[in-house]
């Protein structure tokens, strides 16, 4: 059997097929010790021959976000040392003087220089001594760093002296990450500073990783362990051990692959094939755009993970500070805030019977958003009482309870808002042409409202929403991406065939070592010579022409013009090698008008807008296809519930899926 799972600040999910159904498994995470929670939840599951798991982990975000990775020795080109430090001259905070300057990953005293010199064409001017590569392993040595960056000026060219140095320093013991491998590209400091926080990673992924591993094999009849990347594909535990800078948005990527998945059963004709995807976990929101005809979700390499630059592939995910478990608390000038802090799964929210600050999670029990008694399909009971007690001790100025809950959601949707339009508004794109994919434990909750502020006409609430993550996991292919500058002239465009067999002979024998096969797709950046950045675009050995055609209309589409006359530059090419995971679809159901009153369990009151109005509560479990429900009402079911305000209306389609018509606020 294959098991995918999530881990995430508060719930570890787990989604397996038997016998042709999903089925899904809700842990507690365990912070101290991330892998007892995946154990326990594959325990869960009650297989008893071989499980394979599929595993999206938050440990390297963390790492970044808390700064608690390894001591890094930094080796690069004598007299560059520093590069890694300043950086570009771009400023986060363009008239902020006052901004503080960013910590470098790497202190001083770690950063090394090695005299060696390649050109920019690949030609070795010269090349580091025996007795100079010694030196530089002992003057390591007694850094006492716990992992090596090696990252020299031009090693992409002409990677020989790098391979030097990474020999030289593989026998101290301590991982070594060489650029080579990790981002054999151009552009110096972004190489080298994803080359370190590969090393700054590495000691500690590996360590939890191959000890993840060791343990399922152990304990699940030899199974073997498969880890999610940031680009959506997955990756065999021994790779990402090596290169865990390709999982810093390891589990908001599976939410992304499962969103669009479910999306496309669910039918374009339905209008799924443009889509916001909203994903509320217990620490924050991640949301994503994703449009089939500009080519589905956008990926970038120019990604800032916790402030640091990183350039191998990503889904572009905005993340924001809002979850469950996010901390509300008055500042010095007595404004509501909410999160970044979130309380996560030790000690919680309030309402789990530990915490005592409250949280996003209290804000909604109080003000009947949450059911106490089918929270986790009544594994875990939520105490009202007590967040109502200590809510109202924190509640400061304002009048009631009520209105300092009310203030809480209020507060977290706003951010929630503000980071859909970061993805959508700031980049071209009208939210109101989009359907909004709401997932996560806390997503299809705040889905209608934030839907009406922004004008979204439709809300699709998947089936199993509090676990699309790990179900997006579970579906993903397996994925390999390799990438190579070349700085050729557009002339050059059908002579590239040599160079990318070279790149795809690589990405077959590594597939080869996993038993795999895959199927490798081209692509190219380009960019107007004299343009500091580019466009990435599809490369076929038949038509290579047709790149150019193409990058002077995305060039058009994306900045408003295209110069044709103009000389095209041939910057990195890029190699994708796809193994295609085992085909699912969701069993699809012919629709029977109903208005859902089998499933109607209770009627209770609930906060909307100003005031507690009476609702009717549904089990989503017993929902067919063609119910329909008028709000106000709450749909509640294992791992999420869903709200549906007055005026909005919801329907089962074929697929189990939620599809609600917003409609005007009343």
């Amino acid at each position: 059997m294959r098991a995918a799972i999530d881990t995430g600040g508060t719930f570890t999910d787990c989604v397996f097929l038997r016998d042709g159904q999903l089925h899904v498994v809700k842990v507690f995470s365990t912070p101290l010790d991330p892998a007892q929670a995946v154990l326990d939840a594959v325990k869960k599951t009650e297989t008893p021959g071989k499980v394979d798991v599929r595993h999206g982990t938050t440990l390297g975000t963390n790492a970044m976000l808390e700064r608690r990775g390894a001591r890094v020795a930094f080796v690069t080109t004598a007299g560059f040392e520093d590069t890694i430090a300043i950086g570009r001259q771009a400023r986060a905070e363009l008239y902020d003087w006052f901004a503080p300057v960013p910590v470098s990953l790497v202190p001083r005293e770690l950063r090394f220089g090695v005299p060696e010199r390649v050109s920019a064409e690949g030609e070795i001017l010269r090349a580091p001594t025996n007795a100079e590569l010694e030196a530089l392993a002992e003057a390591v040595r007694r850094s006492g760093a716990d992992a090596v960056a090696i990252s020299l000026l031009f090693s992409f060219a002409n990677p020989e002296n790098e391979r030097r140095v990474e020999e030289a320093l593989a026998r101290l013991g301590a991982p070594v990450s060489a650029s080579h491998r990790i981002l054999p590209e151009f552009r110096e400091y972004e190489r080298a500073s994803t080359t370190v926080v590969n090393a700054y990673l590495a000691p500690r992924m590996e360590k939890y990783l191959l000890h993840l591993e060791r343990r399922v094999a152990a304990e699940h009849g030899g199974g073997r362990v498969d880890v999610m990347q940031s680009s959506g594909g997955i990756v065999s535990a021994r790779l990402a051990a090596q290169e865990p800078v390709r999982t810093v948005l390891s589990g908001p990527a599976g939410g992304v692959i499962g969103a669009t998945r479910l999306a496309q059963h669910a039918g374009f004709e339905q209008g799924f094939d443009r889509i916001i995807g909203l994903d509320m976990g217990g620490t924050s929101t991640d949301v994503f755009l994703s449009d089939a005809a500009r080519g589905g979700v956008r990926r970038t390499r120019e990604a800032v993970v916790a402030g640091v630059p990183v350039g191998v592939p990503m889904l572009e995910i905005h993340t924001a500070g809002a979850g469950g478990g996010s901390i509300a608390r008055f500042d010095a000038g007595g404004m509501l805030r909410v999160g970044p802090e979130s309380a996560g799964a030790v000690p919680g929210p309030i309402c789990f019977g530990c915490g005592s600050r409250a949280t996003v999670t209290d804000a909604n029990l109080i003000l009947g958003r949450l059911d106490p008694e089918s929270f986790l399909g009544g594994a875990v009971a939520l105490d009202r009482e007590r967040a109502e007690r200590m809510l109202r001790e924190q509640k400061g100025a304002l009048a009631t309870v009520e209105q300092f809950a009310a203030g809480i959601v209020r507060v977290v949707e706003t951010e929630m808002d503000k980071a859909i339009r970061v993805i959508s508004v700031e980049q071209g794109c009208d939210p109101r042409d989009f359907t909004l994919v709401a997932f996560g434990g806390g997503g299809p909750l705040h889905a209608c409202s934030l839907a009406r502020g922004l004008r979204i006409p439709t809300v699709l609430v998947p089936a199993m929403p509090g676990a699309l993550s790990a179900l997006g996991i579970l579906l993903a292919d397996v994925v390999r991406d390799h990438s190579r500058t070349v700085m050729l002239g557009g002339e050059a465009i059908g002579s590239l065939q040599a160079a990318f067999s070279e790149l795809e002979e690589r990405a077959r024998a590594e597939f080869a070592d996993e038993g795999l096969t895959g199927t490798a797709e081209y692509s190219l950046d380009l960019r107007y010579s004299g343009q500091g950045y580019e466009l990435n675009v599809p490369w076929t050995i038949t038509k290579p022409e047709e790149s150019l055609a193409g990058f002077h209309e995305q060039h058009r589409r994306r900045y408003g013009f295209s110069e044709t006359h103009k000389p095209v530059q041939i910057v990195n090419l890029r190699l994708r090698m796809t193994a295609e995971a085992e085909p699912y679809a969701p069993a699809r159901r012919e629709p029977r008008p109903g208005d859902g009153r089998d499933a109607c369990y209770a009627e209770r009151a609930i906060w909307f807008e100003g005031e507690f109005v009476p609702s009717r509560l549904y089990r989503r479990e017993r929902l067919v296809s063609g119910d329909t429900l008028a709000g106000p009402a709450m749909i509640t079911e294992y791992t999420s519930a869903t709200l549906v305000p007055p005026g909005a209306r919801a329907t089962v389609d074929p697929w189990a899926n939620l599809v609600i018509a917003v409609g005007e606020q009343v």
